[in-house]
C-alpha cells in the first residue's frame, strides 16, 4: 500500500475542529447555567460556601505548585492571595442578593437579576490560582457557568484547581458543568471561545494583547489594562511607615501584582530621610553605574524582559552584574525624568522601583500624572501624607481610578488591606480604554431587569414585591436503563473535545429531563 494512502490525515488543529471544540464545552457550560438559574438564593450560597471552603484548603498547596510550575513569585505570598480570594471574598459579598427581586426605596422600581450566563475566563500566569478563586466564586454567587482558560505557564496548577472546585460545587449540589476549564490550550481555540455566539461574557486578565483580543472578539467584555502606579511621598508623611509600606508592597509575591508602585516620587526636603528609611526597611538605593546595568538588563528592543518578572531582587541584581546584601527585597533605581525616554518609568512586574525626587508638591503629581499617561492610565496611584488637601489634589491630578493612602499599594488597590472591594481584576475605565473602573466583582456579571410602573400611580413597599419562583436543581430521573444514568460525567472537558459520548448521552438525559417538566408544567395549565 501507498505509504501516502495508509498516513491519517490530522485534522485537530483547523478551525472546524476548534470551532466544534468550543462549541461541545460551551453548550454544556450553556445547559448548566439554564438549570442553575433556578436555584434560590440559600442553595446557590451554599455551593458558594462549599467552593470557597476547598479553595481555602488547598491555597498553600496550590501556592506552592504555581512557583514551582510558572518559576516565579513567593510561595508564602500566594497563599495568602489564594486565602483571601476564597472565604473572605464570599464573606465581602455575604450581604449583596443577585439572586431575588428588590425595590429602589426611592423610585419604586423592582429589579430582578438576570446571571450572565456563561462566562469564558482568561487567567494569567502572575496570579493563576487567586484569579481562578476569584473568577469562579464570582461566577458561583451569581449563578452563572464558567469555562477557564488558564496561562499555559500555570496550566497544570490551574486544572487542579479548576477539577477541585468543580468536585466541590457539584457535591454541594451544582450541576454538572457548571465549571469547566480547558486541558489543551492554543490561541485558535482561545479565539474561537472568545468569538462564539454562546459565550455570553469575556473576564479577559492577562497581557494587553489578549485583552484587546477579547474586547474585539464581538462578545461583551470585562477587561483589564496594565498598571504602573506612582506613589508620592510628601513632607508630612510618616517616613518610616511609608517606607515600610512600599517595601512591603513591591516586594509582596515579588511585584507581580499589577497593582505594585511602580516609581517612588518624593520631594528634596525629605528625600535624604526616606531613603535611609527605605535601607532599615530592606531596600538596596541603586548606584548611578547599578541603575544603568537595570535599565539594560530588564528592558531589550522588544520591552520587558519576561526572564526578571517575579524574581527577587538578589537574582536580578546579579543577573544585572552587581551584587546586594542577601536581605535586600527591592532595588530602587534613581531616574532623572519620567516619559518615553527612561525605561524604568514603565510597569516593572519585579521588586525594581523607580525613585524621582521632585523640587516641589506641584511637580510631582505633574511627574505623577506623566507617569501615568506613559502607561498604567486608569489603574492605581498611591499616596503617603498626612494633608487631606495634598491628598485630595493628587488624586484629582491623577489618572488613575484607585487612590491608595498611607497604605501598600499592591494590596491596597486590590482591596485587601483597604475598605475596595477585594479583586483580582482591575477595572481601568475610560481611561485605560476598559469598560469597567471599578474594582471587578461579581455584581458585573448580573444584569437586572427593572419593572417601572406610572409616576402618578400608588405608592409601593418591599411587600409589594412578587416572589420569584426558583424550582431549584432538576429532579433525578429513575435508574430505568436511559443511557447516561447513574453514571458520572467528568467534571472538565478537554480543549480536545474528546469527551464525548458519555458527555453527549448524559447532555441529552438532562435536555429531556428540562422538556419532560416543561410539559408537565403546560399539562397542570
Amino acid at each position: 500500500m501507498d505509504p501516502q494512502i495508509a498516513q491519517l490525515v490530522d485534522i485537530s488543529k483547523t478551525q472546524v475542529a476548534m470551532q466544534a471544540r468550543a462549541e461541545m464545552v460551551l453548550e454544556r457550560a450553556r445547559w448548566a447555567s439554564q438549570v442553575f438559574h433556578r436555584y434560590d438564593r440559600a442553595k446557590t450560597m451554599a455551593i458558594a460556601d462549599a467552593v470557597a471552603q476547598a479553595a481555602h484548603a488547598k491555597a498553600a498547596e496550590y501556592g506552592e505548585w504555581a512557583v514551582r510550575e510558572t518559576g516565579f513569585g513567593v510561595a508564602e505570598h500566594k497563599t495568602i492571595k489564594n486565602q483571601l480570594s476564597s472565604i473572605p471574598l464570599v464573606d465581602y459579598y455575604r450581604d449583596w442578593n443577585f439572586v431575588d427581586p428588590n425595590m429602589d426605596e426611592r423610585t419604586g422600581v423592582i429589579e430582578i437579576p438576570k446571571p450572565a450566563g456563561v462566562i469564558f475566563a482568561l487567567v494569567p500566569s502572575t496570579n493563576p490560582i487567586s484569579t481562578l478563586y476569584f473568577k469562579v466564586l464570582s461566577a458561583l454567587m451569581t449563578r452563572n457557568a464558567i469555562v477557564i482558560s488558564p496561562h499555559p505557564a500555570a496550566q497544570k496548577c490551574c486544572i487542579d484547581a479548576a477539577k477541585t472546585l468543580a468536585e466541590a460545587a457539584m457535591s454541594a449540589g451544582a450541576p454538572e458543568g457548571v465549571i469547566q476549564v480547558l486541558e489543551e490550550i492554543s490561541l485558535p481555540l482561545v479565539d474561537e471561545f472568545m468569538k462564539s455566539d454562546k459565550t455570553d461574557v469575556i473576564l479577559a486578565t492577562g497581557g494587553a494583547p489578549m485583552v484587546r483580543a477579547a474586547y474585539s472578539s464581538s462578545n461583551p467584555a470585562i477587561g483589564v489594562g496594565p498598571g504602573n502606579a506612582p506613589v508620592f511621598v510628601d513632607a508630612t508623611a510618616d517616613l518610616k511607615a511609608a517606607a515600610g509600606y512600599i517595601v512591603e508592597s513591591k516586594s509582596f509575591d515579588n511585584s507581580v501584582l499589577c497593582t505594585n508602585e511602580s516609581v517612588l516620587i518624593t520631594v528634596s526636603e525629605v528625600a535624604a530621610s526616606l531613603e535611609r528609611e527605605l535601607t532599615r526597611a530592606g531596600a538596596h538605593i541603586c548606584k548611578e553605574g547599578e541603575v544603568d546595568s537595570l535599565r539594560k538588563y530588564l528592558f531589550h528592543e522588544r520591552g520587558f524582559n519576561v526572564e526578571s518578572l517575579g524574581r527577587d531582587a538578589t537574582w536580578i541584581a546579579e543577573q544585572a552584574g552587581f551584587k546586594v546584601n542577601r536581605n535586600t527585597k527591592i532595588l530602587v533605581a534613581p531616574i532623572s525624568m519620567i516619559g518615553v525616554g527612561e525605561e524604568l518609568s514603565r510597569e516593572k512586574l519585579c521588586p525594581v522601583l523607580g525613585y524621582y525626587v521632585a523640587n516641589s508638591v506641584d511637580q510631582a503629581m505633574k511627574q505623577a500624572r506623566a507617569l501615568l499617561r506613559l502607561s498604567g492610565a486608569g489603574h492605581s496611584a498611591a499616596i503617603h501624607s498626612n494633608d487631606n488637601q495634598t491628598i485630595t489634589d493628587y488624586a484629582s491630578a491623577v489618572e488613575a481610578y484607585r487612590v491608595v493612602v498611607n497604605a501598600p499599594c499592591s494590596q491596597g488597590a486590590a482591596g485587601f488591606v483597604t475598605n475596595l472591594a477585594p479583586t483580582f481584576t482591575i477595572g481601568t475605565g475610560f481611561f485605560g480604554r476598559s469598560s469597567v473602573g471599578e474594582n471587578v466583582g461579581p455584581q458585573h456579571l448580573v444584569n437586572w431587569t427593572r419593572i417601572a410602573w406610572h409616576k402618578n400611580g400608588p405608592a409601593l413597599s418591599a411587600d409589594d414585591i412578587g416572589q420569584l419562583k426558583h424550582p431549584g436543581p432538576l429532579p433525578k430521573a429513575p435508574a430505568d436503563g436511559v443511557p447516561g444514568q447513574g453514571r458520572p460525567v467528568s467534571v472538565t472537558s478537554t480543549a480536545a473535545g474528546a469527551a464525548a459520548p458519555a458527555a453527549r448521552d448524559d447532555l441529552r438525559e438532562q435536555i429531556r429531563l428540562i422538556i419532560a417538566e416543561e410539559l408537565r408544567d403546560i399539562l397542570k395549565d
